[in-house]
């Protein structure tokens, strides 16, 4: 990059008008440091950013894992490691910046809050919620990766992961990688199990959200909610 005019230099660039007025590919060049022999380190940000067909850009880094960017010739596993830490960090970032604000009472609220980190996903993750008894987060944890069936999922772990932690209620969410949120009977019955089980130990289940892409459903503002609260529905 010595060969560019000093001022379309990445490093010159942002401290004489700030990190805003980098470009995609000139941020992740600041970050690579370095190219590989005939290419510079903005030349393999291009190409890195050009990659994984429709996801490409920034998005595409965050759907390739660590082996899928060392194919890249001129990553090697720190600088793959780093590229996916820098994804992760940002992903925290944004997360941090709504976190004190968010009602977890609201159902559009929680979904949007973890609507970004969720609708990019390819298989079905359940997500626990746990709040306390302000109804502030305590702590998420992901339940489960593949599968969000109700036989693959059991009240059991989700009320020891909530007791662990002290939780006074607790939000269900999950994804549908076909974008559409619309509940299934599976959702339906591992709603109402958690529910029971909720119930019996004083540990109220708000609400399940099923995030879709860009779209979510509420089971709590869905009528089959108040089935479930009233113990009417029949798997």
């Amino acid at each position: 990059m010595k060969s560019m005019p000093k001022m379309e230099r990445p490093y010159e660039k942002c401290l004489e008008r700030g990190a805003e007025s980098l470009s995609d590919a000139e941020l992740l060049s600041v970050i690579l440091r370095t190219g590989t022999h005939g290419e510079s380190a903005l030349e393999l940000s291009r190409k890195i950013l050009s990659m994984n067909g429709e996801k490409s850009g920034l998005l595409g880094i965050y759907h390739m894992s660590v082996a899928e960017l060392m194919n890249v010739r001129g990553l090697g596993k720190v600088k793959a490691i780093q590229l996916k830490c820098i994804v992760e960090l940002s992903r925290r970032i944004s997360r941090c910046r709504f976190s004190e604000g968010i009602s977890f009472q609201d159902p559009v609220a929680v979904a949007q809050y973890y609507m970004e980190e969720m609708r990019h996903l390819e298989q079905e993750n359940a997500i626990l919620v746990m709040l306390n008894s302000k109804g502030k987060l305590i702590k998420d944890v992901i339940l489960s990766k593949g599968t969000v069936r109700a036989s693959m999922i059991s009240p059991r772990e989700i009320f020891i992961e909530a007791l662990k932690n002290q939780a006074v209620s607790i939000i269900l969410l999950h994804n549908h990688p076909s974008g559409i949120p619309d509940p299934s009977e599976e959702d339906i019955l591992l709603t109402e199990r958690v529910r029971r089980a909720g119930a019996m130990l004083g540990i109220e289940l708000l609400d399940h959200i099923i995030i879709g892409d860009c779209q979510a459903v509420s089971m709590r503002e869905q009528g089959i909610w108040q089935n479930i609260q009233q113990g009417s529905y029949k798997g």
